[in-house]
């Protein structure tokens, strides 16, 4: 367990400081090269734990130290024990023991008996400890005050609701490409594989354990994609099969990486679509779920917020950049990287992106905008700012068929985060 605990604090560290998880956590793992695939999956697991109560952990250490310690090493492995003693389903001997012996090798002489002092005092206070943060809300929640206060603002009876949903684990959901399977059909084959499922909708599937993408029946011929069931809401909410429009009309997906959304569109018509981002590596991820899927789109590298077209679309999906406070279940580091100015800076992003698409939206067409966001400021605050500047822009309702919305809750284009979806917000603009 030791390992596995040295490689979360050197990772969970790395973030405190600053870094994103999805870099830091591999960095920490080359620290240990010989370390087990357990103790490799073990130590994400903590690193994501800790990351995720990351507040309450931080308030209980907060108490156990007369002052804040100058090692960011020791304070990390700290948090990651607190964790363990917490939430995990350890012993509390093991767990001490294991990060005493992690505090040994992490070299400094007075680490070993600091860290079993505070760990063995947090086991003989905790229920004294409880009492004294459950005030505290960046405690009881784990998110930033700032966070919260904006959540309490926007969503009056529904914020707590919201970070308690943010702190679970996220559903691992399937979408059935209906070119090779249905959703019913699919599920009776996870059933003969004794891989336990729920179907959501007419292309949604939950399993009710994740399991590695390599042990998803279907998933390398293309059958099947992992896709968030809110996200599968994009393809069909823009609208590709009007009355009027051909099989092979022109759509832009803006923003397109890692292309799931890019995979959804071309599984339900066959149209001439171009998907653009601005990184060359995240293009090749869309590159790569195309080949998956055997499905074939124009790949472009280009910045969204001033990229040109000789050519206009009368479809136009803005997967735009945002504080990605929707998911943030699934990226738990971004509740702590995040700063509120951020926002100011997503929104300016926002409306940079917004209105050169609509620049490249032929008359009549439909531009759909997408954030994985729960801030208004970023969804529909920005859309009205749009409304207000583009005469020739008008929202049109959001229209979901029974068979995709069974399980949905969309009020006004934001979907609140529950169990089953994840948080994103949806507008429908058409062009005069």
């Amino acid at each position: 367990m030791y390992i596995s605990q040295q490689i979360a604090a050197i990772a969970v560290s790395n973030v405190l400081a600053g870094r994103n998880l999805t870099l830091a956590l591999p960095e920490a793992l080359k620290s240990y090269p010989n370390a087990t695939q357990q103790q490799r999956g073990a130590a994400a697991d903590l690193s994501y734990g800790t990351l995720r109560f990351y507040g309450e952990v931080n308030a209980y250490l907060v108490k156990l130290l007369e002052n804040p310690l100058s090692n960011e090493h020791i304070t990390a492995l700290l948090l990651v024990a607190i964790y363990q003693l917490l939430h995990d389903k350890a012993d509390d001997f093991t767990v001490v023991n294991q990060a005493v012996k992690a505090a040994g090798d992490a070299k400094p002489k007075w680490a070993k008996g600091l860290v079993n002092g505070v760990l063995r005092n947090f086991l003989r206070q905790k229920v004294a400890l409880a009492e004294r943060i459950k005030i505290n809300e960046v405690a009881l929640y784990s998110y930033p005050q700032w966070w919260i206060n904006k959540l309490k603002n926007q969503y009056p009876s529904a914020w707590q609701s919201i970070l308690n949903v943010g702190n679970m684990h996220p559903p691992m959901t399937l979408r059935v490409n209906i070119k090779k399977s249905n959703a019913q059909e699919y599920c009776q084959l996870l059933a003969r594989q004794d891989i336990e499922a729920t179907q959501l909708g007419m292309q949604a599937v939950m399993l009710t354990k994740p399991i590695s993408v390599e042990q998803i029946p279907g998933f390398a011929e293309g059958v099947v994609s992992v896709q968030d069931y809110g996200a599968q809401l994009a393809a069909h909410l823009l609208d590709l099969n009007s009355k009027g429009l051909q099989p092979n009309m022109k759509v832009l997906d803006a923003c397109a990486a890692p292309g799931g959304k890019t995979g959804h569109i071309l599984e339900l018509e066959n149209v001439d679509l171009t998907a653009l981002d601005n990184d060359a590596s995240r293009l090749n991820h869309v590159e790569s779920n195309l080949k998956r899927l055997n499905l074939t789109a124009s790949l472009q590298l280009g910045d969204a917020a001033i990229w040109k077209s000789d050519k206009t679309f009368e479809r136009i999906l803005a997967d735009v950049p945002c504080s990605a406070s929707g998911i943030v279940r699934r990226h738990v580091d971004i509740k702590w990287l995040r700063r509120e100015g951020d926002i100011a800076t997503f929104t300016q992003q926002q409306s940079a992106i917004l209105q050169q698409m609509w620049q490249l939206l032929a008359k009549g067409g439909k531009l759909l905008y997408v954030t994985c966001s729960i801030f208004n400021e970023e969804n529909q605050q920005q859309i009205d700012h749009f409304l207000q500047k583009n005469s020739d822009a008008t929202q049109l309702p959001l229209l979901l068929t029974k068979e995709i919305d069974r399980n949905i809750q969309l009020i006004d284009g934001q979907l609140i985060p529950t169990n089953q979806h994840d948080g994103l917000f949806y507008a429908l603009l058409q062009k005069a």
